[in-house]
């Protein structure tokens, strides 16, 4: 077949002002080349890639954030003869492989881009009787069973058949940095996949409870794994926080009911030194509203009082169905539910219902800002 190659469509980045426009696309464009070393160039608002292998590339574009679609093709000259010679040799191929068959219908979508002496319509109908001449199957325009794309742009006619989906969103380290607060539980980590999917670059921060669970990273290892995946163009550090000090103090100091409400308030205040360290602009976590103790709205209230930076929770009005969806889609739940122990400091009757002056008083009380502080300079980078 002529030329093999791979055209990449991306979405909002196309309503952008032109300046904004431009930083995108090459953003998006530099975020490609990280995993695709092969020619990448970009022209009326699509990019196209010419793959010395054309499966990897194609694998590799799964797991770009910021790409809406994306099609291997053909390109030949836009001419008639050079048009119905490819289409006649894509078809070919096509029914040899039993993708396409006489007994399928069909439709052409035609898409032109720059002056022609033809119009869409006409170049529609006009590889539409070459793909009769080939198999004679029945036009059907509102409901085919194959599809066949011509785009005619300027001098160049691409040829292709499918349209993949891709991640959509924004390219990723478009929208600025944030600290994820990640577990080995389902939400934290869809999370975190979501705010890549926005644009943002992620530094995730785990908190180990040991003696209050195993100590061991090897999850939150293989979570961090699985996200980096996504993270083409973007490093995605990891942090570790030895928690277990600043918990046994929570549970030998403050009523029992409060422990789940001061870890979490605490986590927020850590996570915001580190914010500090890393240039980073907001924090990240996968609360859902009612989901767990800690996420019902006094709650939320209380736990996040005392930090001063945005916290962003893009799970908040998802349920669990829909958030372990995204997870099964992405990769990530699978790890999840590998068994663990679980945290032992967790009361058998949290409080739900927290109120923020005996929160405050209780944090004073047990003096978490030194306490923090101690957790905070110990922190350990498990990946850079």
């Amino acid at each position: 077949m002529r030329d093999k190659l791979i055209i990449v469509r991306y979405g909002e980045i196309g309503v952008k002002s032109p300046k904004v426009r431009g930083r995108f696309e090459r953003k998006l464009i530099e975020n490609i080349k990280t995993l695709i070393r092969d020619p990448v160039d970009i022209k009326q608002g699509r990019i196209f890639i010419y793959p010395h292998d054309l499966d990897e590339a194609l694998e590799s574009l799964k797991k770009i954030v910021g790409i809406v679609s994306y099609s291997p093709a053909a390109v030949t000259k836009t001419d008639h003869n050079s048009i119905k010679e490819l289409i006649e040799l894509y078809v070919g191929e096509l029914v040899d492989e039993n993708i396409f068959s006489r007994d399928d219908s069909f439709a052409i979508r035609c898409r032109r881009v720059g002056k022609h002496d033809f119009s869409s319509q006409e170049m529609a109908a006009y590889c539409g009787s070459v793909v009769y001449g080939i198999t004679e199957s029945k036009v059907d325009l509102s409901n085919p069973d194959f599809e066949l794309f011509v785009e005619v742009r300027e001098d160049k006619t691409y040829i292709f058949h499918q349209k993949i989906p891709g991640l959509g969103g924004l390219p990723l380290g478009t929208q600025g940095k944030v600290i994820a607060l990640v577990s080995g539980g389902i939400d934290s980590p869809v999370a975190t996949f979501l705010m890549m999917k926005r644009g943002c670059s992620v530094t995730m921060v785990n908190f180990n409870n040991h003696p209050f669970t195993s100590g061991s990273s090897e999850k939150i290892l293989k979570m961090h794994q699985k996200l980096k995946e996504y993270s083409a163009g973007s490093k995605l550090k990891l942090y570790q926080v030895d928690y277990g000090d600043y918990l046994q103090k929570c549970k030998d100091e403050a009523p029992e009911r409060m422990t789940c409400v001061l870890c979490k308030s605490g986590m927020y205040q850590i996570a915001e030194k580190i914010a500090e360290k890393e240039n980073a602009l907001a924090i990240v976590d996968g609360s859902s509203v009612g989901q767990v103790a800690s996420q019902t709205l006094p709650n939320i209230l209380a736990t996040r009082y005392s930090t001063s930076i945005p916290i962003l929770s893009p799970l908040i009005g998802l349920d669990k169905v829909e958030i372990e969806n995204i997870g099964k889609k992405i990769g990530t739940f699978d790890i999840s539910i590998l068994p663990d122990s679980g945290c032992s400091a967790a009361p058998r009757h949290p409080e739900t219902n927290a109120e923020l002056p005996l929160v405050l008083e209780t944090l004073e009380k047990i003096d978490a800002i030194n306490e923090l502080e101690k957790a905070t300079a110990n922190l350990k980078i498990l990946k850079r």
